[in-house]
């Protein structure tokens, strides 16, 4: 019961810790090359998890496969990607903010192509944590980071980014819903195929060994180990995990809830915490408890 939930909101909390790291990572390293070093050090971790587990030979459908893969490419490769983007003309904040369309499409395309109907309960626990995110995210910063470079370019590029998120996620709960494919396979196969992608784009800009040469410092090297670990190891499968028992919907509003979580760490790095940043948590639970409660 509630393992589904139990996981998105895990993956969450880890995806808002590895963020801290992340952000001190990109000073270094370019979104691209950061994204498939990530990855190649999940797919790695999760092979050798694998071996441990002795679960080498699975029972994979060619039609799961596809869609898993496909997933990858939409999700992980492109949709990453046009997120990224999506911050050099938006700024971060304005971007997670944009990020917030990501449950509501999700849901929407569930219902289309999965025939998945949520009832009216949840709905509104989706619509409350999406508003509780978006206040949150939306509270007034300093002018040093509201940047707007280009904001129609800016929000097309968050647009595709959601989309491709929303499309992900649907794809994976198609590929796992009521099927014995394994969540870690799954993982593996949606971190893989996205890294095909990232190949491309990444050597698509010179050599990839060049690129990677920030990568060969003492300090750098740990800290992306430690961030892909929780980040994209954990999170990933995780996600899987969400989507194989939980409505794609619920499961990416629940996904979509590490803003939340970066506040506490933000806290503890001394951070200042506003009485709206608060407001915006305590609505976001209570949706939360919705979605929850109608599982």
């Amino acid at each position: 019961m509630l393992r589904g939930e139990i996981a998105a909101l895990t993956a969450a909390f880890l995806w808002a810790l590895s963020t801290v790291i992340f952000g001190r990572l990109g000073k270094s390293l370019s979104p691209l090359v950061l994204n498939l070093a990530k990855g190649g050090i999940a797919i790695a971790l999760i092979v050798l998890t694998l071996v441990i587990q002795q679960n080498l030979q699975p029972q994979l459908p060619p039609a799961a496969i596809f869609w898993l893969m496909l997933s990858g490419v939409v999700g992980i490769g492109l949709g990453d990607t046009a997120y990224f983007k999506s911050i050099n003309h938006l700024g971060a904040r304005r971007a997670l903010l944009m990020e917030t369309l990501a449950p509501p499409l999700t849901a929407l395309i569930a219902l289309i192509f999965l025939q998945e109907r949520l009832g009216a309960i949840a709905w509104c626990g989706i619509v409350l944590t999406v508003g509780g995110i978006a206040w949150v995210i939306s509270e007034r910063v300093p002018a040093a980071d509201q940047y707007s470079f280009n904001l129609k370019t800016g929000l097309l590029w968050s647009v595709l980014a959601q989309l491709g998120q929303a499309s992900g996620a649907v794809m994976s709960r198609g590929a796992l819903a009521n099927t014995t494919v394994d969540p870690l396979w799954s993982g593996l196969l949606r971190i893989a195929a996205g890294a095909i992608v990232l190949v491309i784009l990444v050597s698509s800009r010179g050599s990839i060994r060049q690129q990677f040469i920030p990568l060969r410092s003492r300090q750098l090297l740990p800290l992306l180990g430690i961030a892909a670990f929780l980040g994209t190891y954990l999170a990933i499968w995780l996600q899987q995990i969400a989507f194989k028992f939980t409505p794609a919907g619920i499961a990416q509003a629940l996904l979509a809830t590490s803003p939340l979580f970066v506040l506490p760490i933000a806290a503890s790095l001394g951070d200042r915490i506003t009485g709206r940043a608060v407001l915006g948590v305590m609505i976001a639970i209570a949706g939360i408890w919705l979605l929850i409660g109608t599982s």
